[in-house]
């Protein structure tokens, strides 16, 4: 696998932290992934070569407020005068500079947590785009949003309290503690949103449960959602089953549900991290 780290430049003139993973052979597909609230781009490097290994190119950026596109360490969870429309745009872009550089090939969206809210709303306006979506420790935001104040920071620790008395604020991520405790020793790890992003999130994402809205989604894009029944965000799988639910509802015809018993946030970080990502890839192998 091959590294390469560049940056692009906002509409809005934000410098914007991104990666490309290279495998040996020539790819098949694009993966552009979108990370979680909290977290950065560059912990998907095993997951991406693992993508590498069967075919894909991959890509991912550091959302504002995080990793290399935030300003500072200071910085961390503002997502700057553009916010979540930034965030989005962002995403567009990065989307248009991968299949810039691989003409012709199918483009598949990954998106963890924060990123699959993201994503979510990415398919009510570019589905046709995608030849497949994956939504990993995904949930109903509407559901869910009902538990967020947008008048305060987001602070994930809060996601916790089904496993305490816990080894650390972070049990909710993995079971696997190595993976848990390299989380909390990564100073772009460990932080929520500032009030302003929540609020400018939620209402971003307000259309995402919105049938009529939802009923623009091409109907032949294949979706894949992974989760941990574990996972705080998933209410023991069913919030992921009423995600797939309102898809195929909306006339999505090819939507796959993949829960995983016992496993939490981040699946991809997960002891069973190997079936997980395999399953996935195994999913997206169709693709093209």
């Amino acid at each position: 696998m091959t590294e390469t780290t560049f940056s692009f430049t906002a509409e809005d003139g934000t410098e914007v932290g991104a990666y490309r993973w290279d495998g040996d052979g020539d790819a098949r597909r694009i993966v552009v992934i979108n990370h979680g609230m909290g977290e950065h781009a560059g912990r998907y490097r095993r997951v991406a070569e693992a993508l590498n290994g069967a075919g894909n190119v991959v890509y991912a950026k550091d959302h504002r407020g995080h990793g290399r596109t935030a300003a500072s360490l200071d910085s961390l969870g503002d997502l700057g005068p553009g916010g979540w429309p930034g965030l989005m745009s962002d995403i567009a872009e990065l989307a248009a500079i991968a299949t810039g550089e691989h003409q012709g090939l199918p483009l598949v969206m990954i998106g963890h947590s924060m990123g699959s809210f993201a994503l979510q709303q990415y398919l009510l306006d570019h589905s046709a785009e995608l030849a497949g979506a994956v939504l990993s420790g995904s949930s109903a935001i509407d559901v869910i949003a009902a538990g967020i104040d947008p008048a305060q920071d987001v602070d994930l620790s809060a996601f916790n309290a089904p496993f305490e008395p816990a080894r650390t604020d972070y049990d909710w991520l993995s079971r696997d503690h190595d993976e848990v405790d390299a989380y909390i020793a990564d100073e772009y790890c460990g932080f929520g949103v500032d009030a302003a992003a929540a609020a400018g999130m939620l209402e971003g994402l307000s259309d995402c449960a919105d049938p009529e809205r939802l009923g623009g989604i091409s109907s032949g894009l294949p979706i894949y959602l992974v989760s941990g029944v574990a996972d705080p965000l998933a209410g023991g799988g069913e919030l992921i089953e009423l995600v797939a639910s309102r898809y195929r509802e909306a006339g999505v015809d090819d939507v796959t549900v993949a829960l995983y018993p016992e496993a939490r946030h981040e699946v991809f970080n997960e002891t069973n991290r190997d079936e997980i990502v395999a399953a996935m890839i195994g999913w997206i192998g169709r693709i093209g």
